[in-house]
């Protein structure tokens, strides 16, 4: 690809902890419509840069860049994988171990639903 023929936006992020910035050719966009963002750049190309959006229909950017919108990827595959490879023993015995397991109606559920989203994040 020739560069030179292409207009480029300046793209800049700020991200300090969990508070991220980004604009486009000086214009911020709304952090609510992005989701995740990535950066590569080859040696002696200029930086390419992806915008997983939360909700496109309500995102809109003008002009030519080398920015790149992405569908976030459908959870359900990972999701179906995860729980085939949990034991129901495992899961019922580590929700009725649980400090938090109440007497409420739908409890035991409720803390298999927190144990399961424990083990989903690594805990």
């Amino acid at each position: 690809m020739d560069n030179k023929d292409e207009r480029l936006q300046k793209v800049r992020i700020a991200a300090r902890g969990p508070q991220t910035t980004i604009e486009l050719d000086g214009e911020l966009v709304d952090f609510r419509a992005v989701g995740a963002y990535t950066v590569s750049q080859l040696p002696g190309e200029p930086a390419h840069v992806v915008l997983h959006l939360t909700d496109p229909a309500d995102t809109r950017f003008d002009g030519m860049a080398r920015v790149s919108v992405a569908d976030m990827p459908d959870p359900g595959p990972a999701a179906a994988v995860f729980l085939a490879a949990i034991s129901a023993e495992a899961l019922e015995r580590a929700a009725l171990a649980r400090s938090d397991l109440g007497t409420e109606p739908y409890s035991l559920t409720n803390a298999m639903l927190t144990q399961l989203g424990e083990w989903a994040r690594g805990h």
